[in-house]
């Protein structure tokens, strides 16, 4: 009996090890969505470590100091801004609805809203449809690209990094004149949009075992969704060899999405 038992013993353990070595197999196996994984790896510790130190306790005073009313209002000015930039976009990418609409929010919210600081569009059920030049370009067939992690900025791709500048172009407040405002609304975005964040990265680094993978997979998955208007795809139509379309993550691609995006 007892040599029955070990004989059971020894295959449940042998059995663990080479389900724990195929494991580890896949856990280091490359990812071609991610041939620089290790550069990228450097870079997403040095983001959350800048995190950690400043833009985590700046939103948390911000959080516990201005009333959530307050709050809201910084949103919603914020989000108007945003609407004119998603309206050019979806311009671009011919998408008439979307357009139409980003430009009907655009126009009630500042001239009904206070100057956007009251979201009325919502209020009547005019949708709001975010869209940026990376999706743009994805749109226009430009493939998606390694996947990469910026400094200060997060999460992206090839492609997603290529559309930045322009983006930046087509944001209100990089026209904002004096330098002292343009870079005060500036930093007042980064701790607003990092406040409404604080809640979910709570419960990214509690429940995530590799916060790198998880944020890179739901940033590709989501970020292809909204390129392809949320359509499903095949996994074995060699998208991925191609590097077309992948997407973003559901936590709203937090560096990218402090910068305005």
């Amino acid at each position: 009996m007892n040599k029955q038992s070990d004989g059971v013993g020894w295959s449940a353990r042998a059995a663990l090890m080479a389900a724990a070595l195929v494991l580890a197999g896949c856990a280091v196996g490359p990812d071609r969505r991610d041939p620089f994984e290790n550069f990228n790896r450097k870079v997403s510790d040095f983001n959350e470590s800048v995190d950690a130190v400043v833009l985590k306790p700046a939103a948390t005073v911000y959080r516990e100091a201005l009333p959530p009313l307050v709050r809201t209002g910084v949103s919603n000015f914020f989000g108007n801004l945003s609407d004119a930039w998603s309206f050019v976009n979806s311009a671009l990418q011919l998408k008439g609805q979307n357009a139409a609409e980003n430009w009907m929010r655009l126009n009630v919210n500042t001239i009904f809203g206070l100057g956007g600081i009251l979201d009325v569009a919502s209020e009547l059920g005019i949708e709001r449809h975010r869209e940026d030049f990376g999706q743009t370009l994805g749109s226009w067939g430009v493939p998606t690209g390694p996947y990469l992690v910026l400094p200060l900025l997060g999460p992206s791709t090839v492609r997603d990094t290529f559309a930045l500048p322009v983006d930046n172009l087509g944001d209100p407040v990089a026209a904002v004149d004096p330098a002292g405002w343009r870079n005060s609304l500036y930093g007042l975005r980064v701790v607003n949009v990092r406040s409404n964040l604080l809640r979910a990265s709570s419960v990214l680094e509690e429940a995530a075992l590799d916060r790198y993978s998880f944020t890179r997979d739901a940033y590709l998955q989501r970020r292809r969704a909204e390129v392809q208007e949320g359509e499903p795809r095949s996994e074995n139509d060699g998208s991925d060899a191609e590097g077309t379309e992948m997407a973003r993550t559901p936590v709203n691609r937090p560096w990218l999405r402090l910068m305005g995006r």
